[in-house]
């Protein structure tokens, strides 16, 4: 049957979703919720395309498009999110899927077309263009766990079980919500303190609305102050801590160990049995901690076209150029970061 390639439209995303379900390379950042998510948050355009024979989704390829001022315009799939790429029942779909992204890259003038990746494609879908790879930008972390609290504690490192050990002992507690402005709230000081923009309020809540049951909020509590708190998703047998954060106290009661501890036990208890902890770059805080709960890094892939005489952008907290502005933003009053930061932040995508 020919192959037709068309946008995403309301009565297709049930469809779609079902056929990321079933896909053995699907993440949950292909689900077609993040189109919604982006437009509401963001503003920004997306362009969640599909392929269809006879009527039947056979592959999808989910795009937003990123301008700004301060980091140009990107096309890619998915802005905000760990991963992306086509999905397909076959090589020539998935080829297909980026012939019609190279021209909405063409169309809407933008520069660079991205593919995040979490497992690399044929290369017989790369058909068209030149194409250039990176796969030193950024690592995932992800590892089983079982359903017994008693083996999934030991098998975290002796230094960082002290730690999730310690957090356990001085009493503190955790509760699942769905209350974004206290995860804001505490991620606002939390990113801040690392030199980092925060997210508009609004981009929680339309992850929340958009990703229903399968999104949530753990919160920490030292003798019932929050101190810590993460938003998590979940995606067939896997759960997803995403964006978490700690107040200053959360450092001194070990509330950040015994928040990700938390979010194990509480998908344990659920049936899940795989542990997303994100991508981090190397050489960051972020990524030593990852490390020392015995989790080994895979590199994400990242696929571009780029526009003739464009280099491949660089927006990550090691380059150089942004050490200033890093070690500036870590010293503005809270209030002052929290207007500032969501202009800044819905450009990089």
């Amino acid at each position: 049957m020919p192959l037709t390639i068309r946008p995403l439209d309301a009565g297709s995303v049930a469809a779609w979703d079902a056929f990321v379900l079933a896909h053995p390379r699907a993440t949950f950042f292909h689900r077609a919720g993040w189109a919604r998510a982006i437009e509401q948050g963001f503003g920004h355009k997306t362009h969640f395309i599909l392929a269809e024979r006879d009527g039947v989704i056979v592959g999808v390829l989910p795009l937003g498009s990123v301008r700004s001022r301060l980091f140009g315009h990107s096309l890619i799939s998915v802005p905000f999110c760990v991963h992306g790429g086509p999905l397909g029942d076959e090589p020539a779909t998935e080829a297909a899927l980026l012939a019609e992204a190279e021209r909405i890259m063409c169309e809407t003038s933008a520069p660079v077309l991205e593919l995040r990746l979490l497992h690399d494609l044929d290369p017989t879908v790369f058909t068209t263009g030149a194409w250039s790879a990176r796969d030193d930008l950024y690592v995932t972390f992800r590892k089983r766990f079982t359903a017994s609290d008693e083996a999934n504690l030991k098998a975290i490192p002796r230094k960082q079980r002290a730690m999730v050990r310690k957090g356990i002992e001085r009493g503190l507690t955790s509760d699942v919500s769905r209350d974004a402005r206290g995860l804001h709230r505490i991620y606002a000081e939390s990113v801040r303190n690392l030199g980092t923009p925060v997210f508009a309020r609004r981009w929680f809540q339309a992850l929340l609305d958009g990703f229903g049951e399968d999104a949530e909020i753990v919160t920490i509590r030292e003798q019932g102050t929050p101190v810590a708190a993460v938003m998590n998703f979940t995606f067939r047998d896997e759960v997803l801590p995403y964006y978490g954060g700690g107040t200053y106290a959360a450092r001194h009661c070990y509330a950040n160990d015994f928040m990700y501890w938390e979010v194990m036990r509480r998908a344990a208890g659920r049936g899940l049995s795989l542990f997303d902890f994100g991508r981090s770059k190397r050489g960051t805080g972020a990524f030593a901690f990852k490390k020392n709960w015995g989790f080994e890094p895979a590199p994400i892939m990242h696929r571009y076209r780029l526009a003739p005489g464009v280099a491949i952008p660089d927006l990550n907290p090691l380059n150089p150029k942004y050490r200033l502005f890093i070690a500036a933003w870590k010293k503005l009053p809270l209030p002052l970061a929290n207007l500032l930061g969501p202009a800044i932040v819905r450009g990089l995508g």
